[in-house]
């Protein structure tokens, strides 16, 4: 997996205090309450306003999976929006995030160190900092580069560094991710 752009949706996503419409045609209807017309709902579909209106009716009942997905994903990214606001602010101001990831870190150390890059399985709290800045980072339309570079500085204060106890000269870089979740 190892995007990291994905993890924050999943993470997102956990912070439903309700599941989101199940059906087809609660779906359409709750798209159309979000975008106000059918044809707004067609747009972001990629489909016809007839289609629309059938699947809103209860018409049509089975859309080829390719649209079941985009029409999930469609409620899934307007679905409790203050809810998952309010989780990343609090994230962000006062509990942090939890990174889990199986990476392979390489290091660039002083003369006598190892720098030998290898796999680690690491699962660490960030403090609030680090959350702020991912999220701003991915609101502004960072790419996944971008995010990497940040998880990859509290991650070497954190765990490597230890806060600044230890390893002063200790340049991290993230690579090769096997696995990387977030958790807020």
């Amino acid at each position: 997996m190892g995007d990291i752009d994905e993890a924050i949706e999943r993470a997102d996503q956990e912070a439903f205090t309700r599941e989101p419409p199940k059906s087809v045609q609660a779906r359409v209807n709750f798209l159309i309450r979000q975008l106000k017309t059918t044809k707004a709902v067609a747009r972001e579909l990629g489909v016809t306003q007839r289609s629309v209106e059938r699947y809103r009716t209860g018409e049509r009942k089975n859309p080829p999976k390719p649209i079941v997905d985009r029409m999930d994903a469609a409620v899934r990214a307007r679905w409790q929006p203050q809810v998952r606001k309010r989780r990343r602010r609090k994230a962000a101001t006062a509990t942090g995030i939890t990174v889990e990831t199986r990476a392979q870190f390489g290091y660039t150390a002083p003369i006598g160190t190892t720098d030998d890059g290898r796999f680690r399985r690491l699962t660490v709290h960030l403090p609030p900092a680090y959350a702020q800045r991912l999220f701003d980072a991915k609101q502004q339309g960072a790419g996944d580069q971008r995010l990497r570079e940040i998880v990859a500085e509290g991650l070497q204060e954190v765990y490597f560094k230890d806060g600044g106890r230890r390893a002063g000269d200790l340049e991290v870089a993230f690579t090769n991710i096997d696995y990387f979740d977030v958790s807020f």
